[in-house]
């Protein structure tokens, strides 16, 4: 039951991406990038995932489900702007490790508050066979979320129109890069 309650499904998420943050905070140099990339997909695809199919249902679910969201989206919003910009400027840069503790910080407030006002809720108002159709969901969504961070694209409709074309591209051009042996 656990991996197919949407509830569970995402506080594992959040159990993951801080296991890949210590990741790449433990890293040696030489497997920083690696392990960086490998966070920087999750957030994005959990994001995704949680604005097209979790942040819609909450928002017509709950009570005061619209300013529940609207704080949620914020958070999103500070993370996701600075994950582009640590990967934008890469692991080399000399604020990287700076930059990546604040971005630690805006997630782990983020979980905490999606866990306390929105997924408690949720699971307070909905029954097992809503939170199991929205596991699936959102494991659907997750296979066509972009992989990069997308600041702005906080809604399930921009995520759709910009999102899932720029998730195939990602994805293509990850697969020529293995096939080249590139990383």
């Amino acid at each position: 039951m656990a991996e197919h309650d949407v509830i569970d499904l995402l506080v594992a998420q959040h159990g993951r991406i801080r296991d890949l943050f210590d990741e790449v905070e433990q890293a040696p140099p030489e497997k920083v990038e690696a392990a960086f990339s490998r966070l920087t997909r999750l957030l994005s695809v959990h994001e995704t995932a949680e604005e097209e199919i979790v942040h819609p249902y909450a928002r017509r679910k709950l009570d005061n489900g619209p300013g529940v969201v609207a704080d949620r989206l914020r958070e999103e919003s500070l993370a996701k702007r600075l994950l582009q910009d640590l990967h934008r400027d890469g692991v080399d840069h000399p604020r990287f490790w700076d930059r990546l503790a604040e971005l630690r910080s805006a997630v782990t407030t983020h979980a905490r508050g999606e866990e306390r006002y929105e997924f408690a809720r949720l699971r307070a108002c909905t029954t097992p066979v809503e939170r199991r159709a929205m596991g699936a969901a959102v494991r659907a969504a997750g296979g066509l979320a972009s992989i990069r961070p997308r600041p702005g694209a906080e809604s399930p409709a921009r995520n759709l129109l910009t999102g899932t074309p720029a998730a195939f591209a990602e994805r293509a051009r990850e697969v020529i890069r293995k096939a080249l042996g590139r990383s």
